[in-house]
């Protein structure tokens, strides 16, 4: 039968119901753990930091992806990690290891019998387990140095058999680890960026505003008396969006391509007003070396975003140029 002209196919409403309904599990999965969150998680980043070399986590199937994404987290925010597949440890890769490297051990049911057989061998390597586990009175719990509670009363799937609440639950669990150890660590801005060279994040983080600015011949500078025909004119030939309005080296005002769209509307006759009737006074500005995530801060943590900016050095109260926010997205 045509799933489109079957009477007794679920109606959208009740589509929408469910979705809701798993977002809302998995929140309220969230929200219960918080009080959970006791001295395992404290010892955990005590472990952690006390230990100069890499964590190692590890898990199968769904588990096992989590560990992958918090390795990934782990990664990027100051803490050396790496993924260790369960299966594959008993076949070559318990190599990865030196001694006292700590193991985050991913289960929801805590008897994983791939975990339980690792247990003692990663004894050997003198490897700090911590478990963040589903049960926390499971075989696993038991073999634990450290337990974080990952709990939930049921999966958010209407069956209650699909991996949803516990893996959102533990992802969860592995950010609260991860961002405490940035905390710890003292991890920066900078630091970010550093381990964030590629694609847009590390770009806004790592570039500053003097490295993709317009200026000089580039920008459309105009006097406060100027009219708003040669505005025009000049916008025309420099598009970027704005002519800077100046007294001398000093920035007085910004006339946008919106600020002449404005005009136009307000005065049937422009051939009388210049610069200074149509211009903002007293733009918002940025300093040359911002990075480019300030910048767009600027631009955009505001009621009504803005999309290029006057760049002047504070110190010589002197204005240098443009930047839009097309810049700031441009790999150019």
């Amino acid at each position: 039968m045509n799933r489109l002209t079957d009477t007794h196919m679920p109606d959208h409403a009740r589509w929408l119901d469910v979705a809701r309904g798993v977002l809302n599990a998995e929140a309220a999965a969230i929200s219960e753990a918080v009080a959970r969150v006791d001295a395992g998680m404290t010892r955990a980043i005590e472990t952690i930091l006390a230990h100069s070399g890499k964590v190692v986590v590890t898990g199968l199937g769904k588990s096992g992806l989590v560990g992958q994404k918090i390795v990934a987290t782990l990664c990027s925010t100051g803490t050396p990690a790496v993924f260790l597949h369960a299966s594959e440890a008993f076949h070559g890769d318990l190599g990865i290891y030196t001694p006292g490297d700590p193991t985050i051990l991913l289960s929801k049911s805590g008897t994983t019998a791939e975990l339980l057989r690792l247990v003692p061998i990663l004894r050997e390597f003198e490897s700090p387990l911590i478990g963040i586990l589903g049960n926390t009175e499971s075989p696993l719990a038991k073999l634990m140095d450290i337990v974080i509670d990952g709990a939930v009363r049921a999966e958010a799937d209407v069956n209650n058999l699909a991996p949803t609440s516990s893996t959102t639950l533990a992802m969860a669990l592995g950010d609260a680890l991860a961002v405490s150890l940035v905390y710890a660590r003292g991890f920066t801005e900078e630091d970010f960026a550093r381990y964030h060279p590629g694609g847009q994040l590390g770009r806004n983080m790592r570039l500053r505003v003097r490295d993709v600015m317009h200026q000089g011949e580039q920008v459309a500078w105009v006097t406060p008396d100027q009219p708003v025909k040669q505005i025009v004119i000049a916008m025309t030939q420099k598009p970027l969006g704005a002519a800077c309005v100046m007294d001398d080296t000093r920035l007085i005002g910004l006339i946008t391509d919106g600020d002449l769209r404005r005009a136009l509307t307000a005065h049937d006759d422009i051939r009388a007003l210049t610069a200074r009737d149509i211009m903002t006074p007293h733009p918002i500005t940025v300093s040359p070396g911002e990075t480019l995530k300030a910048a767009l801060v600027l631009m955009e943590n505001r009621t009504s975003q803005i999309s290029v900016l006057p760049v002047v050095d504070p110190a010589a109260e002197r204005c240098l140029g443009l930047i839009r926010v097309h810049d700031i997205y441009h790999e150019g």
